[in-house]
């Protein structure tokens, strides 16, 4: 006798309460648009964050500067990073001004490491005025 077929495990859906999430909060201002990042970002969430930095540059809000904080990001991975740097290139290309306003100590080690914190505005820990984890814009 042959065995009865055994349905395959469920795939986890981006709902499930053990699924990376991402929290992507739009917040229109009278100087531009700042997008409120949290959660984690990588393979799995990315695609939710470049959606809403497309839809941010795309909004026909102009050439409004886009403000990101980042500075409730769990994690953010080689593929969140990625998804910045083609925002930025979007960006760049439109006239845009994109910078990152806050990160958490995690954001603000990868781009350290990376060598890529002054592409959006912010200074390195390596700079003698860094102080700690969390910076905010001046």
């Amino acid at each position: 006798m042959t065995p009865p077929p055994v349905d395959p495990p469920p795939a986890l859906s981006p709902d499930a309460p053990d699924a990376p999430r991402i929290r992507v909060a739009v917040e229109p201002t009278a100087a531009g648009t700042v997008l409120r990042l949290g959660g984690e970002i990588d393979m799995d969430t990315a695609h939710r964050l470049d959606t809403a930095l497309r839809d941010a540059l795309s909004d026909g809000g102009g050439r409004r500067p886009l403000s990101l904080d980042m500075s409730e990001v769990t994690f953010c991975d080689s593929t969140g990073l990625n998804t910045l740097l083609r925002a930025r290139q979007r960006a760049l290309r439109r006239d845009i001004p994109l910078s990152i306003t806050a990160v958490s100590e995690q954001v603000a080690h990868l781009l350290d490491l990376t060598r890529t914190a002054s592409l959006f505005g912010l200074p390195s820990s390596r700079d003698p005025g860094a102080s700690d984890g969390t910076r905010h814009e001046p």
